[in-house]
């Protein structure tokens, strides 16, 4: 679903009411108010639905049900929650007879180099990135910060997806946004005993994926991580096979979606660099970050777009080398341009790193 333009939104504006039925907003002051909730509930958007993509769609459609219906909310509950009540219905009707969205290892076991690549699956198939900035408040408590990273990795985004629709949005209001039962039962026309039956059985689903947020080590971009992942950089971009060797872990993983393909093993992961990736030599690295954690934008030697890589590491190596290849929409998703300028690219997009991401952010007419 498009943004509407500003002035779209303000024309509509006048058609608003204050909260409880009071006199006519001034306008654009709802369309204010709206805004200021847009990361937090695309962040929630993107946990229940393991898309950027649709996570913005579902929030956009959360905009427009609020804006067509800010007339009848009576004030009985604060916006945010009213919100977040939209935005659970929006992402149950999106749930409802489609499939779980998984990464490659979710699939299948480990491939060997000389599995073929293959034909690629449909996007719907996968768990895609998500920039930060887009579901992670620049500002706020550590302790919530910390947690509000950790829930957005793709390992537990990939464990969310295991739970049904109902029991993953009581467990990321109850665990992650730290909401009382009593108002997760409120938001969903439930009972308290209903949510809390709810978590416990989601809970036992995460325990036994492995994977919860609050058993995840933090990570902080320490002198020592950037260290490495500098490292990282120079070792991929020289194409220096022995000193990508040093910084990987001997059980590290290397991902490539849309393909369903995946390789275990720093071996097997620098023969495939050599034999079937070849083709990423040469490559410049633009830092971004995704999901929680450090993550560069590929170019290859040529300058066009190959892949986002997201970077997982663990007691100084790396554990995971996680390539989504939809460069077509994930570049602009992230602010990278469609072709690799030098140092004015990577000049551009952290400045653009530093402040809001790239794209309208108005609130929609109806």
């Amino acid at each position: 679903m498009k943004r509407s333009s500003t002035s779209e939104t303000t024309a509509a504006a006048g058609g608003a009411t204050a909260d409880g039925g009071g006199p006519r907003a001034p306008q654009g002051e709802l369309a204010d108010r709206l805004e200021a909730h847009r990361t937090e509930l695309t962040g929630y958007c993107y946990r229940m639905l393991g898309s950027a993509f649709e996570a913005e769609d579902a929030v956009q459609e959360t905009m427009v049900r609020a804006w067509r219906s800010y007339d009848r909310f009576e004030g009985r509950a604060s916006l945010r929650s009213w919100l977040y009540r939209i935005a659970t219905n929006v992402c149950l009707d999106l749930l409802k007879g489609s499939q779980r969205r998984a990464r490659p290892m979710d699939l299948a076991s480990a491939s060997s180099v000389d599995t073929p690549v293959g034909t690629g699956l449909p996007e719907t198939t996968w768990i895609g990135p998500v920039p930060d900035q887009r579901v992670l408040a620049s500002a706020g408590d550590p302790a919530e910060t910390a947690v509000a990273r950790e829930s957005v990795r793709l390992a537990f985004i990939s464990a969310l997806q295991r739970l049904a629709p109902r029991q993953r949005a009581v467990l990321i209001l109850r665990e992650v946004l730290s909401w009382s039962a009593s108002e997760v039962a409120e938001l969903l026309g439930s009972s308290v005993a209903s949510v809390n039956s709810a978590l416990q059985r989601a809970r036992a689903t995460l325990a036994a994926s492995g994977d919860t947020a609050a058993d995840a080590s933090p990570q902080q971009l320490d002198d020592a991580q950037q260290a490495l992942l500098q490292r990282y950089v120079d070792a991929f971009e020289r194409f220096d096979m022995d000193a990508l060797t040093a910084l990987l872990h001997e059980d590290s993983t290397l991902s490539m979606p849309p393909y369903e393909l995946w390789l275990r093993g720093r071996d097997d992961i620098v023969k495939w660099l050599l034999g079937p990736g070849c083709g990423c030599e040469g490559s410049h690295l633009v830092p971004v970050t995704a999901n929680g954690r450090p993550a560069f934008g590929q170019y290859r030697a040529d300058g066009e777009p190959w892949a986002i890589q997201v970077i997982e590491t663990t007691d100084g190596r790396i554990t995971a080398l996680q390539c989504f290849l939809d460069t077509e929409r994930l570049f602009p998703l992230f602010g990278l341009p469609m072709r690799y300028g030098g140092p004015a690219t990577e000049g551009a997009v952290a400045s653009q790193m530093e402040g809001r991401p790239a794209g309208p952010r108005s609130a929609p007419s109806p």
